[in-house]
């Protein structure tokens, strides 16, 4: 197999020849030099995980393309790279449902990621990770997360039972597809940790390796698609013409400092990688990423927002537009807001120390300063609040937090803390209900010892759906904007 760092030379130009030319000793050792230094930065400034996939050849026992088609002759398989933090990741799996939808493919469900374990880059800016590059570092993240037993599916989760049950969604957990995929004995949905069988680990990682693209494409079996945001925009009967430029593209200043030369099209997924055309032969379709977002008047990636030819997809649309947690989480948050907090109150989520708001505290704290002292003009006090932040409590004195701490004639402040014995209790009831083990291959269904350890994130979002006072959000934030769907979709008054 050919090394991916391994460059062929270029071909001669006809006719070219040079003269022999006479150079010193001294020239050719300090060639010699230069040259390894080189080599030697390159070498060190690769990352490990990449040389290993570079480095090592497929074992031969490997006939992924053959064990695909005995996990079910008639499935075809969709793959995707998420990245950053969770509400993002939540986003590019609705979009992946409603792909897969489009496709008719089994969606492959991935694990949640460590917040910001896999970045993106900027879409506007032109600058992100290449599809390859998205794929390897997730696939290298979801082997890591299993070594360490903190593998958690995004179905553990998110509830996607309505979906999968009224046929909107085929799904399989990739802990499921991977031990097929890759001809293992043991399911390793079921494995609580793989750092004591290093020698399956090792063939876990080759194995996975072909799923990031760095082979290439296998006909009949797996096609990686590269079109990325740079260069389009999916669409799904738009009614435009197929290919046709976007109306967002890089502007002439980002084109000369930057150098880009990217030209962005809008094209039909279906017409593109559906029935008919070449990507529809392969079982196994890989895309990178799927994030998208509205951008100066366009989506960054994905505009598919209804299907007029398509009742099924217009459905599954209208669906995907909200995804409730599953039951436990939905629980807990209201346990707290009714059991614990008791009263009506206010949700402030203060996003601070992440990226670019660890620059805007003073904003942050401004609108929240300005909801409060309108709840003091209007009623009774103490004000009830619920606190939604990255901020540990032990920094809160010197801020506007630890001044509304102080201040308990006026307010009363809830928090959740990692150790509380809510998130345990919920992290046991998630272990034991096991969701993303439930939509699987036939004959794979068992449930499996399952372990949870951060639920706080999810239960904290279910509190602030319920704050019946109103809800103050950080500015930019998908968090906020995750909470302000939850309420809108009343989340906290439905049954469960």
């Amino acid at each position: 197999m050919k090394n991916i760092f391994t460059l062929s030379k270029p071909p001669k130009p006809w006719g070219s020849r040079r003269k022999s030319q006479h150079r010193s000793p001294f020239f050719i050792l300090s060639i010699t030099i230069f040259t390894f230094l080189l080599l030697f930065i390159a070498y060190n400034h690769i990352p490990e995980s990449l040389l290993s996939l570079s480095s090592k050849t497929l074992d031969p026992k490997f006939s992924q393309c053959h064990t695909t088609k005995a996990i079910s002759p008639d499935k075809k398989f969709f793959l995707y790279a998420p990245h950053s933090g969770f509400s993002n990741q939540l986003g590019e799996f609705k979009n992946a449902i409603l792909m897969a939808g489009i496709l008719n493919r089994t969606l492959i469900v991935p694990p949640v990621l460590d917040h910001h374990a896999v970045a993106l880059g900027s879409c506007p800016k032109f600058r992100v990770q290449s599809p390859n590059q998205m794929r390897i570092s997730v696939w290298h993240h979801a082997i890591e997360l299993l070594r360490s037993g903190r593998y958690v599916s995004m179905a553990d989760i998110i509830d996607i039972s309505s979906l999968v049950s009224s046929s909107m969604v085929k799904v399989l957990d990739f802990r499921r597809f991977a031990s097929l995929w890759c001809g293992l004995d043991v399911d390793l949905a079921c494995l609580i940790s793989l750092n004591t069988q290093p020698s399956l680990l090792d063939r876990l990682r080759q194995c996975v390796s072909m799923l990031s693209g760095l082979n290439g494409n296998v006909d009949g079996c797996f096609f990686a698609v590269d079109d990325d945001c740079r260069t389009t925009v999916w669409t799904y009967q738009s009614g435009d013409e197929d290919g046709v430029l976007d109306p967002f593209q890089p502007d002439e200043q980002l084109k000369k400092k930057k150098k880009v030369s990217y030209v962005r099209r809008r094209r039909d997924v279906y017409k593109a990688l559906g029935s008919g055309s070449k990507a529809d032969s392969a079982t196994i379709l890989a895309f990178g990423t799927l994030f998208t977002a509205p951008y100066k008047g366009s989506q960054l990636y994905i505009d598919i927002n209804a299907a007029p030819r398509d009742q099924r997809i217009q459905s599954l649309i209208e669906n995907i537009e909200f995804i409730p947690f599953v039951p436990e989480i939905l629980s807990a948050g209201k346990k707290y807001a009714f059991e614990t907090i008791k009263a009506p109150f206010l949700c402030a989520q203060l996003r601070l120390l992440d990226g670019q708001f660890k620059n805007h505290w003073k904003a942050t704290f401004l609108r929240l300063k300005e909801k409060l002292d309108s709840l003091r003009q209007k009623g009774p006090q103490p004000i009830n609040i619920f606190v939604m932040t990255d901020l540990p409590v032990t920094n809160w004195t010197g801020n506007y937090l630890g001044d509304l701490a102080k201040d308990t004639d006026s307010f009363k402040l809830y928090f959740l803390r990692k150790e509380d014995e809510l998130l345990a209790q919920t992290a046991q009831k998630l272990a034991t209900a096991g969701h993303g083990l439930r939509y699987g291959v036939t004959g794979m269904e068992k449930p499996c010892p399952q372990r949870f350890s951060d639920v706080l994130l999810f239960i904290e979002q279910t509190v602030c759906s319920c704050a019946t006072v109103g809800f103050v959000g950080t500015a930019g934030s998908t968090l906020a904007e995750s909470i302000e769907l939850m309420r809108k979709f009343d989340v906290c008054s439905t049954q469960n």
